[in-house]
């Protein structure tokens, strides 16, 4: 009995020993796929780029920012922050100084969306982002307002976002079928619908006109409208009118 539990004892050392081994290789094979992120900040991307891959790590060029105190092309920010601890193949973007703001923000206002991002292309800024709101009064796709704002200073992206004006969102409906309704009626029709008449044209009566039901005397009778009837008409919307004669 006394072999026994000496020939247990050797066994649980020796499965102790395998387990602590186990680990401590575990954790060597774990750390050696682990880097701490180098301090990038003040070197150029090209700099930056030798140094993570030496790390095991990969460069993302990020936003490029004003800066009166970093030289321009150098990196004046990154993330993660230096001495982080991360896996290998990690990306770590940086952003990029473009030295003191010397390029004149542009007046956009009053423009559309494409001549403003031709215009600041030109001068080597970029296209923020665009938004659209209702202006009542604005031709729709204007824009009507910009930030920076114009000759502003102090800029710290090379960005001009922009507000468009939207199109008015009027009432719609089908318009309906006016053709052989007296002038009268096809007006009040129009009026009592909120659009409005656009112009009144004549023409002779048709050759079979005889053949249709009695027209009253001095009766003028809608032969043809624009838009056609079945299509979609707007609120204010002006319908133009052929009438016989």
């Amino acid at each position: 009995m006394r072999r026994f539990f000496q020939t247990l004892v050797r066994v649980l050392v020796l499965l102790v020993v395998f387990m602590v081994s186990a680990l401590t290789a575990m954790r060597f094979a774990i750390h050696g796929r682990q880097t701490r992120i180098p301090k990038l900040i003040g070197m150029t991307t090209s700099q930056a780029e030798r140094v993570l891959a030496d790390h095991g790590l990969v460069l993302d060029n990020g936003d490029r920012f004003f800066s009166s105190d970093v030289p321009p092309g150098r990196i004046m920010s990154q993330a993660p922050t230096p001495g982080e601890q991360v896996r290998r193949g990690w990306h770590v973007r940086v952003a990029e100084s473009m030295g003191p703001q010397r390029v004149v923000i542009p007046d956009l206002v009053g423009g559309s969306e494409r001549a403003a991002e031709i215009n600041i292309r030109r001068r080597g800024l970029e296209l923020g982002s665009t938004a659209t709101a209702t202006i009542p009064g604005a031709p729709a796709d204007q824009i009507v307002a910009q930030s920076p704002p114009a000759n502003a200073v102090n800029v710290s992206a090379p960005k001009i976002s922009v507000l468009l004006a939207a199109p008015e969102q009027r009432p719609s409906f089908v318009m309906p079928n006016l053709v052989g309704s007296s002038e009268d009626d096809a007006v009040n029709q129009i009026v009592g619908a909120g659009l409005r008449v656009g112009g009144i044209t004549s023409q002779p009566a048709p050759a079979d006109a005889n053949a249709a039901a009695p027209v009253p005397m001095g009766t003028r009778m809608v032969v043809r409208t624009v838009p056609a009837a079945g299509q979609r008409v707007y609120e204010g919307q002006g319908i133009a009118l052929e009438v016989t004669q």
